[in-house]
């Protein structure tokens, strides 16, 4: 099956684009064989740079979801297609992802060039869904941008740094979180931030003006990307075409840096080291060397997916820890 489902990803086939993600959330066993060699098959094939991957975070209530809309709508008109993984809280009692915030996202509905899939986070408050690694491989192969928007609780921006190839914060005005941010280190994660709402005029004009303060007393090098603050509104359209061309233009930066290739493989050995941690814990990592001995082995094996290096080093560790 893999060949043919990547060859239809590959053709943008929406059908196919179903198929892989409820493979790749299949647990049983030869299903699991299955989506292990298509998400293989993918990252091994995969063009770069590719699609491009963008995450967006920021607190609850700061609009992400409708600022997301409104960026999809903007993509569409310069004719791109784009697909967007929403992890969503979950529900307490049945575990899975509670929708409230994509009812907001409208710009899906019926057109062929988008994407929406929610998923819950389960117990990892704040963190990524255990399948948006996997997703986030399935949809890049058939669409032009993958978005990933996060829960928003701020314990989620080193994972989905990880993951994306820009990482855009969204601001609320007034919420005074800047120092908040400072003092959590999350102003050093993204590469832009987007103060939404800005129809509110000068608080909105303000948090920008903090953000820009905040990020001047980080300590980065002259060479490096110096992240912009863009004062946006997804009610009226302000600023949506400027917060497009700039994730545009980070990503050509990257690129030429030769940043981006270095981003996507740090993203690789920490989404195999940060699996393994939550599947054998500290103690189960430390049969193999722990970080460092597991780094050693993605070291030797440079071409190999990260589906594909985590499915080896888990049989290792089943094997030691069985045999302890």
């Amino acid at each position: 099956m893999p060949p043919e489902l990547v060859q239809r990803l590959r053709a943008g086939d929406r059908g196919a684009v179903a198929e892989a993600l409820n493979l790749a959330d299949d647990r049983r066993p030869a299903k699991r064989a299955e989506a292990l060699a298509l998400l293989d098959a993918l990252d091994q094939d995969a063009p770069f740079p590719g699609a491009a991957r963008v995450g967006v975070t920021g607190a609850p209530g700061a609009g992400k979801s409708t600022l997301l809309d409104a960026l999809v709508r903007g993509l569409r008109r310069r004719d791109a297609t784009v697909a967007v993984v929403a992890v969503d809280p979950s529900s307490q009692r049945t575990g899975g992802a509670l929708l409230g915030d994509r009812i907001r996202m409208r710009s899906g509905a019926g057109d062929p060039g988008v994407f929406i899939r929610s998923m819950a986070a389960r117990d990892r408050l704040g963190g990524l869904a255990e399948s948006t690694w996997a997703a986030v491989s399935i949809l890049a192969a058939s669409f032009d941008h993958v978005f990933v928007e996060t829960v928003g609780v701020g314990q989620s921006e080193g994972e989905i740094a990880a993951l994306a190839d820009s990482l855009l914060f969204v601001a609320n005005p007034g919420g005074g979180d800047t120092l908040q941010f400072m003092k959590a280190g999350i102003l050093e994660l993204p590469d832009l931030f987007a103060v939404n709402k800005a129809d509110v005029g000068p608080l909105a004009e303000r948090t920008a003006r903090e953000l820009e303060g905040g990020l001047r007393l980080t300590e980065r090098d002259p060479k490096d990307w110096a992240p912009p603050v863009e004062l946006v509104s997804a009610r009226d359209g302000t600023g949506i075409d400027a917060l497009l061309d700039l994730l545009d233009t980070h990503r050509e930066h990257a690129l030429a840096a030769g940043q981006l290739a270095a981003r996507r493989e740090s993203g690789r050995r920490r989404f195999v080291v940060e699996s393994l941690r939550r599947r054998f814990g500290s103690f189960g990592l430390e049969r193999v060397g722990g970080v460092a001995g597991v780094e050693d082995q993605l070291n030797q094996s440079t071409d190999e997916s990260a589906f594909a290096a985590l499915a080896r080093l888990t049989r290792t560790l089943e094997e030691r820890l069985g045999g302890a």
